[in-house]
Parts: structure tokens; C-alpha cells; sequence
């Protein structure tokens, strides 16, 4: 079972959706202990860091998250790809689970040139850094749908992949370790993003 990280953040139906097309059995939940029990763990998110990490913080889940990243495949999907890391830098400085080297911070002040809009939003091709069973079923320059403003940085031994966006090597995909993160939406990236998912529930 793929346990989907429930602290009020985002809409689940697609992501929840996309998994039982897949055959996988998923449950949005926020009971720890039906973390412990996963095969599986999904962290889903959209909107400002520092609120949503306000809100899982009062979930209590963080240290059950923590612990279950050792144990078993994470991802972490948008704004809960970003939350993994060790801070981010939106709108102040607020900390992460610390479960991948690096920081967010602002596609807008590394992008040159003013023509390129932020949020850097649509479908955008996620060009493979290295190899990963997470790839199993994906190729290389298939396109992946993004919507945001922020993004990892300073995480390059941990990047599996990545979309060039004007000036900018957007981060993708990470990994360290068991944990793995999702800048796109593998729910809203068509047959590409359900082969990843479908991977990911076989890790």
C-alpha cells in the first residue's frame, strides 16, 4: 500500500486517481501508523513552503516521516519534493525534513532576461542526469508538467534529472538514499508521469 501524507495541502484526487488507474493501492491518510505499515510513503504539496510546513508540522508526522524515510521508498511530489531539503528561502527562511542536501530558492532571481514568466508553468521536456530504477519506464527528453516559482538548488550529487528553463537547470528529480522528490506532477504528466509512478510503486 502507498500511504499519501495527508496535512491539508493540495488537492489528492488526481494523484489518488492516477495510482488506482495504475492498480496500486493508495489511502490518503494522516494516522501514523498506517505510515509505519506502508509499503510505500507519498509527500504531495502546493502552495508556500513555510505554510505547509507549519502544517505538517501539526500533524505530528514529521518524526514518523523522518523515520520511515530509512526504511522505505518517499516521494515527494511539488512543494513536498521542496520540502525534503534542508531549508527554504520563500518569503524568509524556513527549515525542511532535512532528507536531501540543499535549499530552495527563487527561479525568478536566477533566470536572465525578462521574457520568461514565473511561475514556470506547462509541460517542459526532463532531460536524465543518471540512471535510475525510478527511470524504468521513462525516456530520455520526455516532457513533464510543472507549475512553480520556487526550486532546489545546490543539490547537484543528488539530482537525477533536470529541465532547462531559459538560463536555468531546473531541478526535476532527486534522490538520497530511499528518499526520492518530484519538482513536476507525475499525476498531471500524462502516460510519461503515470510510468513513473508506476515505477515508483514497484521500488
Amino acid at each position: 500500500m502507498i500511504a499519501i501524507v495527508d496535512y491539508g495541502v493540495g488537492n489528492l484526487y488526481s494523484l489518488v486517481s492516477s495510482l488506482r488507474a495504475l492498480e496500486l493501492e493508495a489511502e490518503v491518510t494522516r494516522d501514523p501508523e498506517k505510515l509505519r505499515a506502508a509499503e510505500r510513503i507519498i509527500l504531495p504539496g502546493v502552495g508556500a513552503f513555510g505554510d505547509a510546513r507549519k502544517k505538517l508540522d501539526a500533524t505530528g508526522l514529521v518524526p514518523v516521516i523522518r523515520a520511515e524515510a530509512k526504511k522505505k521508498p518517499l516521494l515527494g511530489i511539488c512543494l513536498g519534493m521542496q520540502l525534503l531539503f534542508e531549508r527554504s528561502l520563500e518569503y524568509g527562511e524556513h527549515p525542511g525534513l532535512g532528507l536531501v542536501p540543499g535549499e530552495v530558492g527563487e527561479l525568478r532571481a536566477d533566470l536572465s532576461g525578462p521574457a520568461l514568466k514565473v511561475p514556470h508553468m506547462g509541460w517542459n521536456s526532463l532531460e536524465l542526469r543518471r540512471d535510475d530504477p525510478l527511470f524504468r519506464y521513462f525516456r530520455d527528453g520526455e516532457y513533464v508538467y510543472y507549475v512553480h516559482s520556487f526550486y532546489a538548488k545546490h543539490c547537484a550529487a543528488s539530482t537525477l534529472a533536470s529541465s532547462r528553463y531559459g538560463n536555468v537547470d531546473v531541478t526535476g528529480v532527486v534522490r538520497s538514499g530511499r528518499v526520492y522528490g518530484a519538482q513536476f506532477h507525475p499525476e498531471k504528466s500524462g502516460d510519461a508521469g503515470l510510468r513513473l509512478l508506476k515505477a515508483f510503486g514497484e521500488l
